[in-house]
């Protein structure tokens, strides 16, 4: 189940056990808040009456954003003017929409003596497994970014020698024979 929530002046779509950034809200750590102001609700392609639907939600940190510089200038009027604001955030853990509440993720732990006895391709591979299955459970930001390599050898192979015959190599400018250009730009001119 999702829901769209209104907060800060700001939209959320959010699924039990996401985790979002919103503007401050009073609280502290560990405090349960429930916000009202549902715009749309739904499972799947069917939407629900928001009517009395609340989300409920766990306060995890209150944090501050990036830092902003705010620089004024005047040209030739000699006024300058900086001044730097850091955004007050809260971060908060979805727990429930209505009576839908969030499954427990599983967490994928790597042990380190097996680690130890596999090859360093075979850990890579478990690694980016782990870090897939954290971001589809909202526990680490960010998105996977896919390689743009081919998956197997024999596409890599077949690629490179087209490569090499589309685009012939260019000579890059030489500064090698630079020099002697200059020094005869150097001479002056003979006189008549």
């Amino acid at each position: 189940m999702f829901a769209v929530v209104r907060t800060g002046g700001k939209q959320y779509r959010v699924h039990p056990g996401d985790k979002i950034v919103v503007e401050k809200l009073d609280g502290n750590a560990g405090d349960k808040i429930t916000l009202g102001d549902i715009l749309l609700a739904g499972d799947g392609g069917s939407l629900q009456k928001t009517d009395g639907l609340t989300v409920a939600a766990e306060i995890i940190a209150q944090a501050k954003g990036d830092k902003v510089t705010v620089f004024k200038k005047r040209r030739r009027h000699n006024y300058r003017r900086k001044q730097g604001h850091r955004q007050q955030h809260t971060i908060l853990r979805i727990v429930a929409i209505g009576d839908h509440k969030a499954e427990a993720a599983p967490k994928a732990e790597a042990a380190p003596k097996a680690a130890a006895d596999k090859k360093p391709a075979a850990v890579a591979k478990e690694k980016a497994a782990a870090e897939t299955a954290q971001q589809k459970a909202g526990e680490v930001a960010g998105t996977p970014t896919e390689n743009p390599a081919p998956a197997d050898d024999k596409a890599a192979g077949a690629a490179k020698p087209a490569a090499k015959k589309a685009a012939p190599k260019a000579k890059a400018a030489s500064t090698e024979n630079a020099a002697p250009a200059k020094a005869a730009a150097k001479k002056t001119p003979k006189k008549k």
